[in-house]
């Protein structure tokens, strides 16, 4: 396949799959209303983010590196959130 086409191809992938969890946390920060969030989808999920970003950083591949470096951040976030939320109950 053309470099230039899978290039293309992994940066609106990255695009994607960043932007679409932007709302989650934007809600979430906002309302501060995380009840209906599973903290241990979200510690698996902050998790395997991370281990993507690292094997991005290992293979050098940019698309993989921006979008789960984004996520990862976003995730925590709302992972923080979710945590506060779990021990003042």
């Amino acid at each position: 396949m053309n470099i230039q086409l899978t290039g293309l191809i992994g940066y609106a992938a990255a695009f994607l799959t960043t932007a679409a969890f932007v709302p989650q946390a934007y809600h979430s920060w906002k309302t501060r209303d995380l009840s209906g969030i599973s903290l241990p989808m979200y510690l698996m999920f902050t998790t395997g983010v991370t281990l993507w970003l690292i094997y991005g950083l290992f293979i050098g591949d940019v698309p993989i590196i921006l979008a789960n470096f984004i996520t990862m951040v976003l995730s925590s976030l709302v992972l923080y959130h979710k945590i506060r939320e779990s021990k003042k109950k």
